[in-house]
Order: structure tokens, then C-alpha cells, then sequence
């Protein structure tokens, strides 16, 4: 690995333990084994590559989602079935990524106080969104219009983030999959009668 590399994998390490407020720029150069002028140059602040970081945690568990992914048969994309196996997925993988959740809630936090932080995390929002609407319809994120990013994609991002949440405060009392796919199912029917 070059310096790029090993500054991104010791801000992740660094991130996991100390949090964002917490780690300084010393941090990540202990950890990644570089200098300090490597930061400026491959990331262009500590934040930036911090976010960089952080974006590149949070894919690592988006990847877990999708159970297609892997080559294995999954449910029918866009199918109530899909659905609720997906969110069954992100429900699974909560528990073992409580530190990279908790950390989304400190970098909202950041963002108010840092315009670079909320720069960057607004544009991976949206790349975020697009991910998710892939995983629920099939449809490659590249043949996905931004009109669809800009609804069903904030509609699902929208519940990602309310189901986090949930878990963070009170895993016992979360919404789980079922209630989740049935409470879709009313509404849809719901809509489909008016």
C-alpha cells in the first residue's frame, strides 16, 4: 500500500476508537506509520480524509446488505419479499457496526461546525442514496435517474436512518423487519384505495 492507503486505513482504525472530534491529525500518522505532510497531500485537510474515512467504513457495511452481492439467489428486486430481506440485513448487521453507527451521529454533529465535513457528507449522501435504491430494485446504480436518487432513494435513506436510530437508543424496542414490510403493505393499500 502507498501512503494514500495507509493514511485511509489509520484514519478508519483511529475513527473506531477515538471518534472524529477526538482524533488529530498526530493520531492517524501514528496509526498509518506516514507524515503529516501526506495528509495535505493526498487528502487536502484531516477532515476530508477523515469523511473519506468514514464513507469508506459506512460502504463496508452497506456491502453487507445485499445478500445478491455475494453471488447468492435473493429475493425478487423491488418485491415486498426483497424488501423485507434487505432490512432483515441492515438489522443484522447493527450490532457489529454500533461504533461505525454512533460515529454517523458525531459527524452530523461535526457538520454544523465544519463546512468541509458537511460538504463532503452531503455529496456521499447522495451516493449513498443511489446504492440504496440499486439494492432495492436491481437496477444498476449507473441506469438509475436522479429523479428516482431524489425519492425512493430519500425514502430509503429516510428509514435507514430512523431505523438506526432506533437500534442506537433501545435495540429491544426497534422496529424490526416484519413490522417494517407490514407497515409498507397498509400503507400501500392504504394509497392504492384513495
Amino acid at each position: 500500500m502507498g501512503h494514500r492507503e495507509d493514511l485511509l486505513e489509520g484514519a478508519k482504525r483511529c475513527l473506531l476508537e477515538k471518534g472524529f472530534a477526538r482524533t488529530t491529525a498526530r493520531d492517524v500518522v501514528k496509526e498509518s506509520g506516514t507524515n503529516l505532510a501526506s495528509i495535505g497531500y493526498h487528502y487536502g485537510s484531516k477532515d476530508a480524509l477523515l469523511v473519506q474515512a468514514y464513507i469508506s467504513l459506512i460502504e463496508s457495511v452497506g456491502e453487507t446488505f445485499d445478500p445478491g452481492l455475494g453471488g447468492e439467489v435473493a429475493e425478487p428486486p423491488g418485491s415486498m419479499a426483497r424488501f423485507r430481506e434487505l432490512w432483515e440485513n441492515v438489522i443484522r448487521s447493527l450490532p457489529e457496526a454500533r461504533a461505525i453507527w454512533l460515529l454517523s451521529f458525531e459527524l452530523v454533529i461535526q457538520g454544523d461546525r465544519v463546512a468541509e465535513v458537511r460538504k463532503l457528507l452531503a455529496e456521499a449522501q447522495e451516493e449513498g442514496r443511489s446504492g440504496l435504491v440499486s439494492m432495492f430494485s436491481g437496477i444498476p446504480e449507473t441506469d438509475i435517474d436522479k429523479e428516482t436518487v431524489d425519492t425512493e432513494g430519500r425514502f430509503y435513506q429516510t428509514l435507514l436512518n430512523g431505523l438506526m436510530v432506533q437500534w442506537l437508543f433501545d435495540p429491544d424496542s426497534a422496529t424490526n423487519a416484519e413490522q417494517l414490510t407490514e407497515g409498507l403493505r397498509r400503507v400501500a393499500a392504504a394509497a392504492a384505495k384513495s
